[in-house]
């Protein structure tokens, strides 16, 4: 027996903004890193970004990268307390679009599943709120001593969202041709692919270009715009500026 199914990143695509970006906001907050931080190594590029001049992923590279270095040796039980208070704040901060599908998916029977390159700390607690079938999210290795390494097993990319897809759906049967994906960059690529019902939630530009290019994708794939208290409902053959 196969089980149709609805996979959905979250950051961008759930959630309004990123869950780590969240997090670490609460971390500054909790002086578990130094609010200087803040102003020596990330407001550049987050104000290139809040101009319009630069670019989102390039901050939020930036931010990820002393995200990981300031988290080296913090016990996970407290990060872990911190997570579950951003979700408790935040966790409503969510598109309209994709809480209406994560329901109507249950409501369906469906197997619902989170794949997000967030951390796995992180993205579990937002499962737990929205009762889905299963996640998976980025693994932030500890030591002995339950405290982080620094170390990381990404789930950012296209093939590592691809390689847990897979288990997943080997896990439960997935019913490909009859289930759902829902991503908005191009680390979504190949879930938005493999499924019979690709849904592009804000894409970016690199995702919508890609979609435009796979002639197969884009006569499959519902492109979904949310701005203010209006849902657009596109396809590919809509062009950009």
């Amino acid at each position: 027996m196969t089980n149709k199914a609805a996979f959905f990143d979250i950051d961008g695509t759930i959630f309004r903004n990123s869950l780590m970006i969240e997090h670490f906001k609460k971390l500054v907050a909790f002086e578990v890193i130094d609010p200087s931080i803040w102003y020596t190594k990330i407001k550049k590029v987050y104000l290139e970004w809040e101009s319009r001049f630069g670019d989102f992923e390039k901050y939020l590279e930036v931010l990820a990268k002393v995200y990981l270095d300031e988290l080296k040796g913090v016990k996970k039980d407290y990060i872990q307390y911190i997570a579950a208070h951003v979700i408790k704040v935040n966790g409503d901060m969510v598109y309209k679009y994709s809480r209406d599908r994560i329901e109507w998916h249950k409501e369906q029977g469906h197997k619902v599943f989170f794949v997000s390159g967030s951390p796995d700390f992180l993205v579990s607690k937002m499962a737990e709120k929205y009762g889905v079938t299963e996640y998976r999210g980025s693994i932030y290795k500890v030591d002995e001593n339950n405290n982080f390494t620094g170390e990381i097993v990404q789930m950012w990319d296209s093939a590592s969202k691809q390689k847990a897809i897979d288990e997943l759906i080997e896990k439960y049967q997935v019913d490909l041709e009859n289930s759902y994906a829902y991503g908005d960059t191009t680390g979504d690529f190949s879930m938005l692919k493999m499924m019979g019902n690709p849904v592009a939630i804000n894409p970016n530009r690199e995702l919508f270009l890609a979609i435009k290019d796979d002639e197969e994708l884009a006569q499959k794939t519902t492109i979904i715009v949310e701005r203010k208290d209006i849902i657009y409902k596109l396809d590919a053959s809509i062009d950009i500026i």
